[in-house]
């Protein structure tokens, strides 16, 4: 059995729950919330609030793929909590319907032909049943991609696949809605890679994406044009489905509200209109420039990125015990520290490869080996590569590894260039405030380093973008141009300092929106909701959860005072 059909086999283990009769007494997988036993204690509040929510706003939960736990866990609860508030709530999930999804992974697949003749057929069974039993349990309506996709829809998307090439993918548009570019992005993540140079199967894959995303095209303006969303409430808002489903809300005018966890515990992320990998790019400075900013709040800054070395309140991080010693880490690497060196930090090739208009290369890859060849002519320089570690310990390991592809490209590297491996237990952040300057292209570390004092130089989508506190390269003739600086004569002055903490601060702790019912756990998912009564979800219970409800409903920001409320606990 493969990996991750093995491990979610594992973990979905439904167990039959012996209740007294009521509405909501249903078996459920221990991955879920048990909302039958809050139910059954409380049907005639939960009663009650249904009957008084069908007057109420609409709002659409895009679920999708149910046997995404964290988000049917996350989604169920907001669900709750939106009709406790007197939304009109509707949910959406995938019945075996589509020919691919962000579920399926090549890695999976002994054989690439079974994917292509199958889609991700095999994880059907375990992944809508337990998320509709959930969601039906709650009472709200519950609807179903294959509502929407008659045979004629059908016919119509086979039109359309076979007048567009593989290689047209990419940039194909529909209706004004960029399909290709969800459809390959949706590849890319299947394969694990950065690009589907020689893959197995890549153009049936393609085509597969590609039908997938014209199904949830078709399904989601179906399912708007019969039921008059005021939102819609998605996780990421990339891939597919979901990338697509935010798109067609958007163009009907409606508020899309894409959400994610945070770096902190039991802290989520939410954006108006757009995935937050663009929104926070794009997040108007004044958001954050006139907060106040006492000694306290600094304190608390600084205090929580110092933890993040270890990262010991965070949800996730990739090393038990960094090395911190710079003699250590010097010996390792066989690197002299003393010489003016400029670190670089990788992403996953394959990970969000989306359009960002303000990126100085087309891609990742580009950019590092134009920049390995540009400090290959630099012997002055040392330049640090380090790989990111969830290369080979995220969530989804690459199949293409930024040091194979240095080695294609550079088998003999100069002697002036050294690689920290994503194997590695070296401590990124003692390596990289140990350079004159680091290089960066879609990284979070920017906003850790730059609090600190060191010099960023951005090339891609990071978010420390257009905050000026980095130099911004905008082409790839300006992002020379900085280089050309190098070395820097001296580090952060003490006012750039001060606006990069500012805004760690507004990232990790006013971005980062505090939701104390969801506790982190040991394995997956990595958190579970944790509540015994609906009190618990209403109105005037979490602060957290009402800016977020009130996101939703009103559109107001998604922006935490947590310095008015002195608020900096985990």
């Amino acid at each position: 059995m493969y990996p991750l059909l093995k491990r979610v086999r594992r973990q979905l283990k439904y167990r039959s729950v012996q209740l007294p009769p009521s509405p909501y007494s249903f078996p459920t997988s221990n991955q879920y919330p048990a909302w039958h036993e809050i139910l059954r204690r409380e049907w005639r509040v939960w009663t009650r609030a249904l009957a008084k929510a069908k007057k109420g706003p609409h709002v659409l939960v895009a679920t999708s793929f149910g046997i995404h736990s964290p988000s049917a866990i996350v989604e169920s609860a907001l669900a709750v909590a939106l009709t406790l508030r007197g939304a009109r709530v509707h949910l959406l999930l995938c019945d075996h319907a589509l020919a691919a999804c962000q579920i399926a992974l090549s890695a999976d697949y002994a054989d690439t032909a079974e994917f292509v003749q199958n889609g991700p057929a095999r994880y059907c069974e375990l992944c809508f049943p337990p998320a509709n039993q959930v969601y039906e349990s709650l009472g709200l309506p519950v609807h179903r991609y294959s509502e929407f996709l008659a045979p004629a829809t059908t016919r119509r998307i086979n039109e359309i696949i076979a007048s567009v090439a593989p290689d047209e993918i990419p940039q194909f548009t529909f209706g004004g809605l960029p399909v290709g570019e969800h459809a390959q992005a949706g590849a890319l993540r299947f394969y694990a890679r950065g690009d589907l140079n020689e893959q197995e199967g890549h153009a049936q894959v393609q085509q597969r994406y590609l039908r997938a995303a014209l199904q949830t095209t078709f399904a989601a303006q179906a399912l708007v044009a019969a039921h008059p969303f005021k939102s819609v409430c998605l996780n990421h808002g990339i891939y597919v489905p979901q990338g697509l489903i935010a798109h067609v809300a958007r163009a009907k005018k409606m508020d899309v509200v894409t959400w994610a966890a945070g770096y902190r515990k039991r802290r989520f992320l939410f954006s108006h209109h757009e995935t937050y990998h663009h929104a926070l790019m794009t997040e108007p400075t004044a958001n954050w420039e006139a907060m106040t900013w006492t000694p306290e709040v600094e304190a608390a800054a600084r205090e929580y990125l110092a933890s993040r070395w270890h990262g010991t309140r965070d949800w996730i991080w990739f090393h038990e015990k960094p090395e911190h010693e710079l003699d250590a880490i010097a010996r390792e690497l066989g690197i002299d520290f003393k010489r003016p060196t400029i670190g670089v930090l990788t992403n996953v090739m394959w990970d969000a490869q989306l359009h960002y208009p303000a990126n100085a290369f087309p891609n990742m890859r580009d950019w590092l080996m134009r920049t390995i060849q540009y400090f290959t002519a630099r012997p002055d320089l040392q330049l640090l590569i380090r790989v990111h570690p969830a290369e080979i310990r995220g969530t989804v390991p690459s199949r293409q590894r930024v040091r194979a592809e240095i080695e294609s490209e550079f088998p003999d590297l100069a002697k002036n260039i050294f690689l920290i491996p994503p194997e590695s237990n070296v401590s990124t952040y003692a390596a990289m405030v140990a350079c004159n300057a680091v290089l960066i292209y879609g990284t979070k570390t920017g906003v850790e380093l730059t609090s600190i004092g060191v010099p960023v130089i951005v090339a891609g989508e990071a978010w420390i973008r257009n905050k000026g506190i980095t130099m911004d390269a905008h082409s790839a003739d300006e992002y020379f141009q900085f280089l050309d600086r190098l070395p820097l004569p001296t580090r952060l002055d003490a006012a750039t300092q001060r606006r990069a903490l500012m805004y760690a601060y507004h990232f990790f702790f006013r971005r980062m929106i505090p939701l104390e019912m969801f506790e982190p756990q040991t394995g997956w998912p990595p958190y579970q909701l944790n509540i015994n009564s609906l009190a618990e979800l209403a109105p005037g219970a979490s602060r957290g959860l009402d800016l977020v409800c009130d996101g939703i409903l009103k559109g107001s920001e998604f922006i935490y005072p947590a310095e008015e409320y002195n608020d900096h606990s985990d």
